[in-house]
């Protein structure tokens, strides 16, 4: 018997141009179940481990792969239109991708939201950010060659290496050689809600969890104290405020 029934090489330019995007979405989907498997099985830091494996072999397979289809050159590993790109367009880039993860975020937060209510959306939103500040953290280390306990100026170092740090403008404020306080000065979320005339955004249960996983990611020795977050009052000049301390005698 034959089989007539259409498959993905029958169809349009169109039509396979949106299934590329989609096993584009499939791979970063099937990735993070993963790490969500493997953390639940083993914990976090086996699973922040076989990240780091996995990632290194992975994205190297994936760039020549798709270097020999695309016929695009690679500079150790990277695409050569990234590395010779001037300054001005891969600063754009880099703030375009981060507000493209900030939206992300704030999709997906909605699509909860509007489904099962704002309490489910933060519980949600609350545990999300207890997984990624932890990734993000670890990310960050690895980037900028951290050692294991960098202290606080290597927090404050990769504080300005966060997604936040390209979209937000941020500030730190020197308190002695065991604490510093963080100011979060213009965030975009709340800005945007300051526009419409809206209340401000109450992400205090959130940023607790993302900034005290995110200084113990870095240094277990860092604690953090939250000075101010909506629905705190705050004054003009920040929306949030962190004090980050660290006990050298740990």
């Amino acid at each position: 018997m034959v089989n007539n029934e259409k498959n993905v090489f029958d169809l349009g330019q169109k039509d396979k141009s949106r299934f590329i995007v989609d096993m584009f979405n499939r791979i970063i989907v099937h990735y993070a179940l993963w790490f969500t498997e493997v953390k639940h099985q083993m914990g976090m830091e086996k699973a922040l481990q076989a990240l780091e494996t996995a990632t290194g072999k992975s994205l190297s397979i994936q760039m020549k792969r798709l270097s020999q289809v695309l016929d695009f050159e690679l500079k150790d590993g990277l695409p050569a239109s990234f590395v010779d790109m001037d300054e001005e367009t891969q600063s754009a880039l880099m703030g375009a991708v981060a507000k493209n993860w900030l939206v992300n975020d704030g999709v997906w937060f909605q699509a909860v939201e509007f489904d099962r209510g704002m309490i489910d959306a933060k519980r949600c939103n609350d545990s999300c950010w207890a997984q990624f500040s932890p990734y993000e953290a670890r990310a960050i280390k690895n980037f900028l060659n951290l050692s294991e306990t960098p202290g606080l100026e290597g927090l404050k170092q990769a504080l300005n290496f966060r997604m936040y740090a390209m979209i937000n403008q941020q500030s730190v404020i020197d308190e002695g050689p065991d604490s510093f306080v963080f100011q979060m000065n213009d965030c975009r979320v709340q800005s945007a809600r300051k526009r419409k005339n809206l209340m401000d955004y109450p992400c205090k249960s959130g940023g607790v969890v993302e900034y005290t996983y995110f200084a113990r990611a870095i240094d277990s020795r860092i604690t953090t104290e939250c000075i101010g977050c909506p629905p705190d009052e705050h004054p003009e000049e920040w929306y949030c405020a962190w004090r980050f301390s660290i006990d050298r005698k740990l």
